[in-house]
């Protein structure tokens, strides 16, 4: 084998490759006798079949499958002579013979290798690390959210006021003709969430059960339906049911409901305290990782690969018609043009790149401790924490996954250590996302 390497542009390669035909013959001739043993063809016994006959009948085959692997052997070994680390997948062209009788089977692969990746001086750079306390406060607005979340509706015989679920019915008219969206049967709603037009909830209020109401509504000029924005429709409602919300009272029986066997309300309240305060560290862990990626981004310096550009494009795809599928909504998921994936994509081959090359020259590892606190600490969520710690381990790609994190999170913790950091005191709803 010869191979002759010309660069291309900073991370563009192309090797051309040139085995003897003498080689690639010996291994065809080889196979077809390997093939001559067992192949079984009508008229022959097994293992009787002439060699002609087997090379008229599978040799061109045959042939095909050795340059195949010739292509992949050799590219390979000139790969590892040459000290190359392919980045993707190389484009393999095969280079047509200039004799009548050529002596070599030549070939071409154009690829990119990874890149030379320079890291920059982190030493002037600063991070603020979120300082978020969680209080009575925070506990006693979990504990109403959670409370609202098990409310139940029980039916009653009376108008409907704010806070009821209703079920109507209403068809709408302008001008006296029906439009598109302006009729429904058996629609639930619950009166104050702002599902409906404030105009068109405010008719709905103090009809019983069975009661009907007719009235004018106006749609805002900025109206997401433009067919109707800044119209007047009549609707006629009919209330088919109405409910009042019965909140779960605050109690052993509610304690119980979210897993405090004995239903002790201190229990419960050092529980979601507990879990809050697990929420806001691993909030607080994301937002500086996401400072120090940033920062660390900005102060090194490479070229990225096209070619593993595309691949992590094509896994986002992936995931994306993915997940609308399970959505029901797979129609759309061949609409979806690649150059909107670009951007993220580019971003994460470039922190892959830069975080390999921090873990490479600081010789970062993943401790077995680490890897089980991880694992611990995400259990922790869970009802019955030592049955998910249990599913962790019984996956060797699991762990690896967790190993990954714990990785990625050394890193961080090496390069907090170079940068300057200040705690900023932030408000619970901040970080959370839950501010007005």
């Amino acid at each position: 084998m010869q191979a002759s390497l010309e660069t291309i542009s900073t991370l563009e390669r192309r090797l051309k490759v040139a085995v003897p035909f003498d080689q690639i013959n010996t291994e065809i001739e080889n196979r077809l006798k390997r093939l001559q043993r067992t192949v079984k063809l009508h008229g022959f016994r097994p293992g009787k079949v002439p060699f002609k006959v087997v090379e008229q009948q599978y040799g061109p085959q045959v042939r095909q499958e050795v340059l195949g692997d010739t292509v992949e052997r050799t590219f390979g070994e000139a790969v590892k002579d040459k000290q190359l680390r392919v980045a993707g997948y190389p484009r393999i062209e095969t280079v047509k013979p200039e004799a009548p009788v050529p002596e070599s089977f030549e070939f071409t692969a154009t690829f990119e290798i990874f890149p030379e990746v320079t890291l920059g001086d982190l030493s002037a750079a600063s991070v603020e690390r979120p300082a978020v306390v969680v209080g009575d406060a925070e506990v006693d607005r979990t504990i109403e959210v959670l409370r609202k979340q098990r409310t139940e509706y029980e039916p009653v015989d009376r108008g409907a006021a704010a806070g009821d679920a209703v079920v109507i019915d209403y068809s709408g008219q302008i001008d006296g003709v029906p439009f598109d969206g302006g009729s429904a049967s058996g629609q639930a709603i619950v009166l104050g969430e702002g599902r409906l037009l404030p105009d068109f909830e405010k008719n709905v209020i103090g009809l019983a059960k069975g009661e009907s109401r007719t009235f004018d509504v106006v749609f805002p000029e900025d109206y997401h339906g433009k067919e109707v924005a800044g119209k007047t429709a009549s609707f006629t409602v009919t209330v088919q049911d109405v409910r009042e919300a019965k909140v779960p009272a605050l109690d052993g029986d509610f304690a119980r409901a979210l897993g405090v066997a004995d239903g002790d309300l201190a229990k419960m309240r050092d529980d979601i305290r507990a879990n809050l305060e697990r929420e806001v560290k691993r909030r607080v862990e994301k937002n500086v990782k996401d400072q120090v990626l940033k920062v660390l981004l900005e102060t090194s310096t490479l070229d990225v690969p096209k070619a593993l550009i595309d691949m992590e494009i094509e896994r986002l795809m992936a995931g994306t018609a993915e997940n609308l599928k399970a959505r029901g909504m797979g129609n759309q998921a061949g609409t979806m043009p690649r150059e909107v994936f670009e951007p993220e994509a580019r971003r994460r081959v470039t922190i892959g790149l830069v975080l390999a090359e921090v873990v490479k020259t600081e010789n970062i590892r993943a401790e077995a401790e680490q890897i089980k606190t991880v694992i611990e600490d995400y259990a922790q969520s869970y009802e019955r924490p030592d049955e998910v710690v249990r599913w962790y381990y019984q996956s060797a790609d699991r762990v690896r996954e967790i190993e990954s994190v714990v990785i990625e999170n050394n890193v961080v913790e090496r390069l907090l250590a170079r940068v300057q950091v200040t705690d900023k005191p932030v408000g619970f709803d901040d970080l959370m996302g839950n501010a007005t």
